[in-house]
């Protein structure tokens, strides 16, 4: 397995019956322990409460792609035993149709967008109930598995609130799997259920991440956190290049924007340059234990967040060196369910 795909982000598949339930439901339950949950208020999320240290406005060195792996893999392709036995994955849930390609909700403001500023506070959940006692400017959660409710009462506390969307592969147990045509499914990266997708067929592609992007702006989410948007660096079955990845990550931008959505570019160090501009924050996995963070530095100069875990080490490791960077930083389990400790 690559290390790209080895350090892909990890979310519950449901058992069978979590599937039953509705989408609304909270299908999965399971809170956290971190060190820094708590009811209390917390400061408004709609502006940075850090500055950039110095350290900041060094040079950026070169750095290798942190790619996020993920592909999805038909009913029968992609073997079980290959994913990490620390991961899971969000299960099938029905849900409401989505809006047709191309409308968006009336309650959308397109201009008037969340722009997040470096040093907020976050916490990033993509399994179990959502511990809303966390106290975080910021939560990003499965677009899928969270119900409006949810997205409703952590807005309440003053957080904005991450709609995670998975833009480059197929997963089978996902309510709109069966509108991917099998001509943009692509090679299985190891996980079950999954298979890279063709994105160069943004004919195909483009009116399904529509949906997907509209029903985040129907359940009130402020941003989306799209994965997967490094198809250039793996082997996915397709003759995809650096350019075809930058035309399809601006793409998914532009239909986040049109939402009145923010949006954030998610690992994808080799073309940090050329989106920083288009994107406005970053998340990253891992890059203080491969040495990557300095890739990084362009959304800090900019004044946009880094958001940013590691699994590996403890916070005392890797804090320092990424707090003086001015990232946002989490140490997380694999299988990013509550908890967590904050740099």
């Amino acid at each position: 397995m690559s290390r790209s795909v080895a350090r892909r982000r990890s979310v519950v598949r449901l058992a069978a019956a979590a599937v039953a339930c509705a989408m609304l439901a909270a299908c999965s339950s399971g809170t956290g322990t971190g060190t820094d949950s708590g009811a209390g208020p917390v400061p408004p999320a709609g502006s940075g409460t850090g500055t950039p240290a110095s350290g900041a406005a060094g040079p950026v060195a070169g750095a290798s792609a942190a790619v996020s792996a993920g592909t999805a893999t038909g009913p029968s392709s992609a073997p079980a035993s290959s994913a990490p036995a620390t991961s899971a994955r969000p299960g099938a849930s029905s849900r409401p149709a989505a809006a047709p390609a191309g409308t968006r909700p009336a309650a959308t403001r397109p201009g008037a967008r969340w722009r997040p500023r470096a040093g907020l506070t976050w916490q990033w959940q993509l399994s179990g109930t959502i511990d809303t006692s966390v106290r975080a400017q910021v939560f990003d959660v499965d677009l899928f598995e969270t119900p409006a409710s949810t997205v409703k009462a952590l807005q309440a506390k003053g957080s904005k609130v991450i709609c995670y969307v998975n833009v480059g592969a197929w997963e089978e147990y996902r309510p709109d799997a069966g509108q991917f045509p099998a001509a943009v499914l692509g090679k299985g990266n190891g996980w079950p259920g999954e298979k890279w997708v063709d994105i160069r067929r943004t004919d195909v592609l483009a009116p399904i991440m529509a949906r997907r992007f509209d029903l985040c702006a129907t359940k009130g989410f402020d941003a989306v956190e799209p994965d997967l948007v490094e198809a250039y660096t793996n082997d996915s079955g397709f003759p995809v290049t650096a350019a075809h990845q930058l035309t399809y990550n601006r793409l998914i931008a532009r239909l986040a924007h049109e939402r009145g959505l923010a949006v954030g570019l998610k690992n994808d160090l080799e073309q940090v340059g050329a989106l920083v501009g288009t994107f406005d924050f970053a998340v990253n996995e891992q890059c203080a234990e491969f040495g990557e963070c300095e890739a990084l530095v362009p959304f800090i100069r900019a004044g946009k967040p880094v958001f940013h875990v590691e699994y590996a080490g403890a916070p005392a490791q890797f804090c320092p060196a990424v707090k003086k960077l001015g990232f946002s930083s989490l140490a997380k389990r694999e299988d990013l369910g509550a908890w967590r400790v904050t740099c």
